[in-house]
C-alpha cells in the first residue's frame, strides 16, 4: 500500500510520500537510542513541563489538526476537533500524575523481615525505545494514549502509523518537537508494513505496542515473541449493547446511535451487536431505527454531517460483503443496507447507516467485526440468553448494559467476557481508566496507571543491611 493522503470523501489522491530507506531508518533508530540514554535521567517535573507545552500547542492548533484528520480518514469535523481536545487532556493528565503513578512501592515490613532483608522496595524504570504500530481510525488519539505515558515514564517513542494518514503522523512528530522534547524522543517512521519486522528485530527497540486488526496483531506478536520483546495489543472488537427490561429505552436508543456510528462506525469499541430483551425489543428497535435513518450522511468537512465516508474503498467493500452475506442468509434490513443514492457522494466511500435484524450464527456478521455504520439487533428471552449471545464472539474488548436492576449489574460484571462493562452509557476511553480487552481483542492495558507501567522495568530493590 502506498504511503499517501487520499481524501475518502472523493477518492482523490492529495499527496504521496516516499518511504524512508534503510539508511534513514537506521539514523532514526540510532537517534532514539541516544535520546533515551539522556531522557531516562530527566526528572518527572522536566518531562511534565514539556508535556504541558505539547498540550497547549495542540489546543492552539486544534482546527488545523482536526482538518488534517478529516481530510485523511473522513472523520466528521466536529468529532476530529473533539479528538484533538481529548489528546491534550490526556497529555495533561499524565503530566500531572506520572510521578505518583510510578512512585516506589514498599512491601509490608513483616514481609521484608521474613525475606531476611532490612529494607526493600519496587521501582518502575523505563525500558527504552518503544515502537508503536498505530491505525488510522483515531489517528491522533491512538498515538497520544501511547506516547503520553511512555514519554512521561522516561521511554522514547517510534511511530509506524497507518499508510493512509502520513500527514497526521508527521504532525505528531512535529508537535513533540515544537514542544521542546529532545531530538529522538518521538519520531515518525514513514515505512511500509513490510519494513516493520526489521524494526522490531533491531536490538535497540525494546518493546512494541499495536492497535489494529487481528491479522496485524498476530504478525507483530509473532515477530516480537521470536525476539522475546514485550508487546501490548489492542485489536478488534464486536461489542455487545444489552437493553434489559428495567432500562430507560428511549435513552438507550438515543445513546445506541452514537455508540454505533461514532467515527463513521469505524471504532473498535463501538457497540455493534444490540441484544434486546423481548419485553422492550419492539420499542427499542423502532426508536433506534428511526434515529439511524435520520442521520445526515455527507461531506465530513461540513458542520452538519453525522456520518462521513469510510476511510478506505476496501473497507466499504468488506462491509458490503458482510451485509450481503447476512441478507443472503435471511437477515432483514430495517434501514440502510446500501450506498447513498446522492450523486454528490458517488465518488466517496460512503455507506448508509444500517440496521439488520434476524441475524443468526450462520451469518459471518454474527462473529466478524463490522467496521462501519452497520448494527445488528437481536431479540432475547431473558438475561441468560442475553449473556450467551453477548459472549458468542471471538472478541472481548468492552460491553454496554442498560439496566437499573442491581442483580442484573452484578451478573453482567461477573459473566460478560470483556475488558470493560459500561452501564447506562456507552463505552469510552478516559486517561483514568485502564483500556484493553481479552480473547482476540488483545492483551495488556493502555491508559491509567496500568498503561504507564506496561513499558517499565518493574525492579525489586532489596537490601540485607
Amino acid at each position: 500500500m502506498a504511503i499517501a493522503t487520499i481524501n475518502p470523501a472523493d477518492g482523490r489522491t492529495v499527496e504521496v510520500f516516499d518511504p524512508l530507506d534503510e539508511a534513514a531508518v537506521e539514523r532514526r533508530l540510532a537517534r532514539a537510542q541516544s535520546a533515551f540514554e539522556s531522557w531516562r535521567l530527566t526528572t518527572f517535573a522536566q518531562r511534565a513541563e514539556l508535556m504541558h507545552r505539547a498540550a497547549e500547542l495542540l489546543d492552539q492548533t486544534n482546527e488545523q489538526v482536526a482538518r488534517t484528520m478529516t481530510l485523511e480518514m473522513g472523520k466528521p469535523l466536529a468529532q476530529a476537533r473533539a479528538e484533538a481536545a481529548k489528546c491534550a487532556k490526556a497529555m495533561r493528565w499524565y503530566a500531572d500524575r506520572a510521578e505518583a503513578l510510578l512512585a516506589d512501592e514498599h512491601p509490608a515490613q513483616e514481609d521484608v523481615r521474613d525475606s531476611g532483608g532490612a529494607s526493600a522496595y519496587v521501582r518502575y524504570r523505563p525500558l527504552g525505545p518503544v515502537l508503536a504500530v498505530m491505525p488510522w481510525n483515531f489517528p491522533f488519539w491512538q498515538v497520544v494514549r501511547f506516547a503520553a505515558p511512555a514519554l512521561m515514564a522516561g521511554n522514547v517513542g517510534l511511530l509506524k502509523h497507518a499508510s493512509n494518514v502520513p500527514r497526521t503522523a508527521l504532525a505528531l512528530e512535529d508537535l513533540f518537537a515544537r514542544a521542546g522534547f529532545p531530538q529522538g524522543c518521538f519520531q515518525t517512521l514513514l515505512i511500509s508494513s513490510s519494513a516493520v519486522e526489521a524494526v522490531i528485530r533491531d536490538e535497540r527497540v525494546v518493546a512494541v505496542t499495536l492497535t489494529g486488526s487481528e491479522g496485524a496483531g498476530r504478525s507483530v506478536a509473532a515477530v516480537a515473541g521470536d525476539e522475546i520483546k514485550k508487546t501490548v495489543l489492542e485489536l478488534g472488537g464486536s461489542d455487545p449493547f444489552l437493553v434489559l427490561p428495567s432500562a430507560d429505552v428511549a435513552a438507550a436508543a438515543e445513546r445506541a446511535v452514537t455508540a454505533r456510528v461514532q467515527n463513521n462506525g469505524q471504532s473498535c469499541i463501538a457497540a455493534k451487536r444490540f441484544i434486546v430483551h423481548t419485553d422492550v425489543y419492539e420499542e427499542f428497535l423502532s426508536a433506534f431505527t428511526e434515529r439511524m435513518r435520520a442521520l445526515t450522511v455527507g461531506d465530513p468537512a461540513a458542520e452538519g454531517t453525522d456520518v462521513g465516508p469510510l476511510a478506505t474503498e476496501q473497507g466499504r467493500t468488506d462491509l458490503e460483503v458482510l451485509v450481503g452475506d447476512a441478507i443472503g442468509h435471511g437477515a432483514s434490513v430495517a434501514c440502510g443496507g446500501a450506498r447513498p443514492d446522492d450523486p454528490a457522494l458517488a465518488d466517496g466511500w460512503y455507506y448508509l447507516p444500517t440496521v439488520l435484524t434476524g441475524v443468526t450464527p450462520r451469518m459471518r456478521i454474527h462473529r466478524e467485526e463490522a467496521f462501519g455504520p452497520v448494527a445488528t439487533v437481536y431479540r432475547v428471552a431473558d438475561l441468560d440468553e442475553a449473556v450467551a449471545v453477548a459472549n458468542d464472539s471471538p472478541f472481548g474488548l468492552s460491553s454496554n448494559v442498560w439496566t437499573t436492576d442491581d442483580a442484573d449489574r452484578e451478573r453482567c460484571v461477573r459473566d460478560l467476557r470483556a475488558g470493560g462493562v459500561f452501564f447506562n452509557g456507552m463505552t469510552a476511553s478516559h486517561p483514568a481508566f485502564p483500556f484493553g480487552g481479552v480473547r482476540r481483542s488483545g492483551y495488556g492495558r493502555e491508559l491509567s496507571g496500568h498503561g504507564i507501567r506496561e513499558f517499565c522495568n518493574v525492579t525489586t530493590v532489596w537490601s540485607g543491611s
